[in-house]
This record gives structure tokens, sequence and C-alpha cells, in this order.
């Protein structure tokens, strides 16, 4: 396995980025092939998109973000395994390439080195333009945690298998229209829910506590993503499952979450302490206070 930091990254020519963009940029005008003549869209198609777009949405958020990425609770290595699977359904690569872009943009959230800060590039390039902006390496430096299981390891490698498959189910089981809009038009969907956390909550909302970078809360965000739209609350304290730290907060993944651990497939759930949720937390360095990641073990062996 070779390490690839941020800064030793190569240089992309414009035609390399464009290339690379390509499969993204052809993928928003797929679904439009079902209003050809001959293809028919039935209600199940649209039933199918939006429950692939919730639950590949608690995936992404769920998996990718408060477990990968923040190790916010515990499961089992086999499970992980299966999370990892499931969150790569996603489309949006794998799992460890997920979680060190994300690990890095909160520890320069912001700043010159975030890489997809809008308050440094502007809107467009925090919410799509810098995936292709010699980001597709994954640095294992920043998830050495993660990289001592293999089959993780793996798994980054071939991010495109799981939603290949899921893609040739889909199309299995409802056919051309199933496959156009179950799928297709979820995934396009599901990135851009997503990628409204890179820009827009760092741009509009309310700012409940201090922090170093501008993220904001949103509760309209937090409907489109099932609960991530409570991004000042997630950057001024990383370390807890829960980002919605008051009732009246909806956190659907964090609900979610806690159903998984009642039946025992996650564990170790962390929750707020009473003076973060007060805004009287001060930490030393507040910039990586409250980060989850590389403390403790992530899973058990099975």
């Amino acid at each position: 396995m070779v390490e690839v930091r941020y800064e030793e990254r190569p240089p992309k020519t414009r035609l390399m980025v464009w290339v690379e963009g390509t499969p993204f940029i052809l993928l928003h005008f797929v679904p439009l092939l079902a209003l050809l003549p001959g293809i028919e869209v039935r209600p199940i198609d649209w039933v199918v998109c939006a429950a692939l777009y919730f639950v590949r949405m608690f995936a992404v958020t769920g998996i990718y973000h408060r477990y990968f990425s923040h190790r916010t609770y515990k499961t089992s290595r086999v499970f992980q395994f299966l999370m990892a699977v499931l969150a790569q359904t996603s489309s949006q690569k794998g799992a460890l390439w997920w979680a060190a872009h994300h690990r890095h943009h909160h520890k320069y959230s912001d700043t010159p080195q975030d890489v997809h800060s809008p308050i440094q590039r502007g809107f467009w390039y925090a919410h799509v333009g810098w995936m292709w902006d010699n980001t597709d390496a994954t640095d294992y430096s920043k998830i050495k945690d993660l990289a001592k299981y293999p089959e993780l390891v793996f798994l980054n490698k071939v991010w495109w298998l799981p939603p290949t498959l899921l893609g040739f189910a889909v199309w299995l089981s409802l056919g051309w229209s199933g496959l156009l809009i179950g799928f297709c038009l979820s995934t396009v969907l599901l990135w851009h829910g997503t990628f409204t956390i890179n820009s827009l909550t760092h741009l509009f909302g309310k700012r409940v506590y201090e922090t170093t970078d501008e993220s904001r809360n949103s509760f309209l965000l937090s409907l489109v993503t099932l609960g991530e739209g409570w991004h000042n609350n997630h950057h001024y304290y990383q370390a807890c499952t829960r980002q919605g730290f008051h009732w009246w907060q909806l956190d659907i993944t964090y609900y979610i979450l806690r159903g998984l651990a009642l039946v025992g497939l996650i564990w170790d759930i962390r929750e707020p302490p009473r003076e973060v949720v007060e805004g009287t937390w001060r930490p030393s360095k507040h910039r990586d206070a409250g980060a989850a990641e590389g403390s403790g073990d992530i899973a058990k062996a099975a």
C-alpha cells in the first residue's frame, strides 16, 4: 500500500479533469432517457428512487461520516465491512477515501488547505469541483486506524463495484425504467443532497456555537440529509454520534443508529456532553477538539 499525501499530488491538465468528470456529468442526463418512447415509468420506480435515496443517504451520513470519518460508535469487523459495502453503493468512492478527505477537511476547515471550502474557492468548487482537483488518491496517512483492515483497503480500490452491482440488481428486478429512475435518478439526487453539506452549510444558516470556521446549522438541510444539517453543532464538537443536540433538532440518522444499537449491531454511541450542548465547552485546540478519529479500537475482530 502506497501512501499519497495531499502535498505530493501530481498536477493534472484541464483535459484530464474533464475526462475524469465526464461519467459524473453524463449520469445527470441518463434519467432523461426514461422519456423515450417504449419506456414506461411506473409508480414502483419512484418508490425505489425514494427508498434508495433514503437508505443510501443514511449510509453516507451514518457510515461514511459518523463511523469511518469520526468513529463515534463501534461495531464488529464483519458489520464494519458490510457497512462499507452499503455506503459505497452511493457511488461516492471508497470508505477510506471518504474518511481521509473528511478528516483533512476538519483539520483545515475553511482555510486555504481545506479541500472543499466555499469560503476559499466558492460554491461550485466546494459543491462538486474539488472532486477532480487532484483528490482522486487516498491519503492513507490520515486513516491508519482503518488501513490496517485489508478488506477495507481492497474495497476502497474497487469502490465502483457496489454501485455497479446495485444498479444491475435494480435493472434485473425492474427493467430499464427502474434503472433510469430508481437507481440513476436517486444516485444523482443523493450526490447533490450530500454535497450541500460541503457547500451550503458553510454559507447559509445559523451559527450557534463559536468555531474557527464558517459552519452553520440548517433545519432544511437536516431534512435533506437526515440530520447532517446541524453542521455548526458538528464542527463545534465532532466526537459525538448525535448531531442534533436538542430534541427539536431532527436527526434521523442518529435515530436509526440508536435502533441498530438496540439490536446489538453497534455499540458505544457517543452523546454530546452537557457543557457542549450548553455552549460552555472550550477546547484548548478548537479546530481538532472533539475529533473522534485515532482514539481507541473501532471494531472487534470477527
